[in-house]
């Protein structure tokens, strides 16, 4: 039987492939590629601009006729109802979209509700219109919006938290306390 004559065939090798995402080998790095240049900076100098020039502020405007009034009255409203920590804050030179922002703590959420309902009424009686009155599910927080005056009536972790107070630390308190007790209070005592 004849034996069949085999060719020897030397393994081909294959070209590897680059892929842009495979990282290079430090040895293969340098060797083809002569070592790269940093980027030339451009030399064309660009326009600097200048800062924008503010347009001039207008003037602080001044608070509406009777909106400081109804603002300490219905902040001893919220003291007679036996809210705690009342501030009046006058923001008319600050605020674009009130003068006055009172602001109280109340106890329960029963008592807030009941308060505010009472700030609305006042609100009526002084021809001031309840532009919006807001009240969170648990009754953590209530705000009665006059435009001129806002009201807010918060329990006392949430006040700590937003701390309004704070954010319109620039605006002057307005002093609202009574030299006398409340009529209610008189008569109560008078029996």
């Amino acid at each position: 039987m004849a034996k069949k004559a085999t060719t020897s065939k030397a393994p081909v090798e294959k070209p590897v492939k680059k892929t842009k995402s495979a990282p290079k080998r430090a040895a293969d790095a340098g060797a083809d590629k002569p070592a790269r240049k940093p980027a030339a900076k451009p030399t064309a100098k660009r326009a600097s601009k200048k800062p924008a020039e503010h347009a001039p502020q207008p003037a602080p405007k001044p608070a509406t006729p009777g909106a400081r009034d109804f603002a300490v009255e219905a902040a001893r409203l919220l003291s007679d109802n036996k809210c705690i920590d009342v501030v009046v804050l006058d923001v008319s030179g600050i605020s674009p979209m009130t003068d006055f922002i009172v602001i109280g703590s109340g106890t329960s959420d029963r008592q807030m509700r009941s308060t505010l309902d009472d700030v609305a009424e006042l609100g009526r009686a002084r021809q001031y219109t309840l532009s919006r009155r807001s009240v969170d599910d648990r009754a953590t927080w209530v705000l009665a919006d006059f435009v001129d005056v806002v009201v807010h009536l918060f329990e006392p972790n949430t006040r700590a938290y937003y701390d309004l107070e704070m954010m319109w630390g620039d605006a002057p308190r307005v002093s609202w306390e009574r030299t006398s007790p409340p009529a209610r209070a008189r008569r109560a005592t008078a029996e």
